[in-house]
């Protein structure tokens, strides 16, 4: 790769960062042709973007950038692939149900919402997160809730009377 090509890519990468606010760093090593096809076809088939980088042209797009990445560029070593999703615990669901039949990918770190996460033991955590769209349902259903209260016993009250 010339040096014209690596600075090109650097920036493609950067631009793929800055767009996104959710991405997970995998370890993808060891995993044959077929594997590696049928994690492409269930992060596809969940929404999430995978994509195999060279780390060195990563590390240097995220130190060139304006966010904090923290220490995510030193967890860059041997295999990655980066997953680009629009749901925080999307990749995290889809790593934690591909690996019952496979022991990688593994979590070298994510993204998320200006957050750092980095360590294959936050699987779980990871997975725990909740997308937007569950916030916004349980923040709902706390609104409603007291007023389904006040509904019934007002219900409750006009039967008493009756």
């Amino acid at each position: 790769m010339t040096r014209e090509q690596k600075a090109v890519a650097i920036e493609e990468l950067k631009a793929k960062l800055a767009e996104s606010n959710i991405f997970y760093i995998t370890d993808i090593s060891g995993l044959n042709a077929e594997v590696t096809s049928n994690f492409r076809k269930a992060c596809n088939k969940a929404g999430i973007k995978l994509e195999v980088v060279k780390n060195t042209l990563l590390a240097k797009a995220m130190e060139s950038s304006d966010r904090g990445y923290e220490e995510l560029p030193s967890i860059l070593k041997g295999n990655s692939a980066i997953m680009f999703a629009d749901v925080a615990n999307a990749p995290a669901k889809v790593i934690k149900e591909f690996r019952k039949k496979a022991e990688k990918p593994a979590i070298k770190g994510a993204y998320i919402m200006e957050e750092v996460y980095v360590g294959e033991n936050l699987l779980e955590t990871l997975v725990a997160i909740k997308s937007k769209e569950e916030v916004i349902g349980e923040i709902i259903g706390l609104l409603q809730s007291p007023a389904q209260r006040v509904i019934s016993a007002l219900k409750n009250q006009f039967k008493d009377e009756e």
